[in-house]
């Protein structure tokens, strides 16, 4: 597919896209440290089911331009423009949309803000404070310090090590592997995610003014954390529900997440 440059958000920041398929469009938001190439094979997996998948690339990403200062309102306005542009596009009466991890984050406010949206899918969005496991506002300020010093690699390190809790040997692993560069060059919003996120709380204004169906799903192999984020999620949407899938930790092969999702926005 061709990418896009011909939409910009509200505050003038220009978006890059791509479209697979021809049926309905779902929009993909990627969660922290992704391009929109992370959600090519969930939206080439959503084009083969009769949907079309749109990956864009979030502000500061890709080849998505970016706009200071950075506000949650922002990224909800991007979504609700890549929305659109695809609607006309698709000449589609519905959009539906997808959120990985703090996509969903992004998927919410969004919704919660009246984007033409008809439903929503969120992946283990991460309210851990929900099981008790706040984010730590010493641990963001760290990782602020180490962004605003262009300490690009170091940020990654402490924010998969600190920030997410992930064991030593995946953080080493991560630096090693070939994906570990492009991490590295979106660095810098890794500030957007965490102020996304906020104390990790459900955002319970929030969730109130989300009125289309949603479904929350989350892996079965993932931390009982994330998962009783994901539960609590779906919980607490006005038409809400959560299904857990089997995978392996935060994450379900695209083969296997694409039915549920094409059932869930055509049925």
């Amino acid at each position: 597919m061709t990418v896009r440059f011909a939409i910009s958000s509200s505050d003038g920041t220009k978006l890059a896209y791509e479209r697979f398929g021809d049926g309905p469009p779902v929009v993909l938001t990627g969660g922290a440290l992704t391009n929109r190439t992370a959600a090519v094979p969930l939206a080439r997996e959503l084009a083969g089911l009769g949907l079309s998948g749109v990956v864009y690339d979030r502000r500061g990403r890709g080849d998505s331009g970016d706009t200071e200062p950075y506000a949650p309102v922002r990224e909800a306005d991007d979504l609700a423009a890549v929305a659109e542009a695809v609607r006309e596009e698709a000449g589609a009466e519905q959009v539906f949309s997808f959120g990985m991890s703090s996509g969903g984050l992004v998927v919410l406010e969004a919704a919660a803000r009246g984007a033409a949206l008809s439903r929503i899918v969120l992946f283990e969005p991460p309210f851990t404070g929900a099981a008790g496991q706040f984010q730590d506002p010493v641990r963001v300020a760290r990782l602020t310090e180490l962004i605003s010093q262009g300490e690009r690699s170091e940020a990654v390190a402490y924010f998969m090590a600190e920030i997410i809790g992930l064991p030593p040997q995946a953080v080493e692993g991560a630096r090693q592997s070939p994906g570990w560069a492009d991490m590295t060059k979106i660095a810098h919003t890794l500030g957007y995610d965490t102020t996304l996120l906020g104390d990790a709380t459900l955002p319970a204004e929030t969730l109130a003014a989300v009125r289309i169906p949603a479904l929350v799903l989350s892996s079965d192999a993932s931390t009982p954390v994330l998962q009783e984020a994901a539960r609590a999620t779906g919980e607490a949407l006005p038409s809400g529900t959560h299904r857990s899938l089997p995978g392996v930790f935060h994450q379900v092969p695209p083969e296997d997440l694409a039915p549920v999702v094409r059932d869930f926005f055509t049925g």
